[in-house]
C-alpha cells in the first residue's frame, strides 16, 4: 500500500497528511468533521483555536463513546435478531469516529501550538 500526501485545512490551517489511497476518503471526511466541530466551537464563543480544538475533541469523543456503548448493549440484547449489515455499518462508523478523534488529537500537538496537548 503506497503512501501519498494530501493537504487538508483544520481550524484555518493547511496541514499535509500521509495516507493510502484506500484511506484518503475516510481521512478527508474525518478532517471535514473535525474542522466543522472546531468552527462550531469557535462560533460558540471559544476564542482560542486550542480551546476550540479541545472542545471539538470532547464532542467527537462523546459521540464515539455513545456509539460504542449504546449499540453494543443493543447488539448484545438482540444478538439472535441482529442484522449483520447493520452491525457492520455501526462498526465502520465507530472506526471512523476513532480515526477522527486521532486526527483531531494530532492537530492539537502541531508545531506552533503554545504547548503540546498529546503526550
Amino acid at each position: 500500500m503506497s503512501q501519498q500526501r494530501i493537504e487538508v485545512t483544520l481550524a484555518g490551517q493547511k496541514i499535509t497528511l500521509a495516507t493510502s489511497a484506500e484511506h484518503e476518503p475516510l481521512l478527508r471526511a474525518a478532517c471535514a468533521l473535525v474542522d466543522e466541530q472546531i468552527q462550531l466551537a469557535i462560533n460558540g464563543g471559544n476564542r482560542s483555536i486550542e480551546r476550540a480544538s479541545m472542545m471539538a475533541a470532547l464532542k467527537i469523543a462523546g459521540d464515539l463513546i455513545k456509539l460504542q456503548t449504546t449499540p453494543q448493549a443493543s447488539v448484545q440484547s438482540t444478538a439472535s435478531n441482529s442484522d449483520p449489515e447493520e452491525i457492520a455499518r455501526l462498526q465502520k462508523e465507530i472506526h471512523s469516529l476513532e480515526d477522527q478523534v486521532d486526527a483531531l488529537m494530532q492537530t492539537l500537538s502541531l508545531p506552533g501550538s503554545p504547548r503540546p496537548i498529546v503526550p
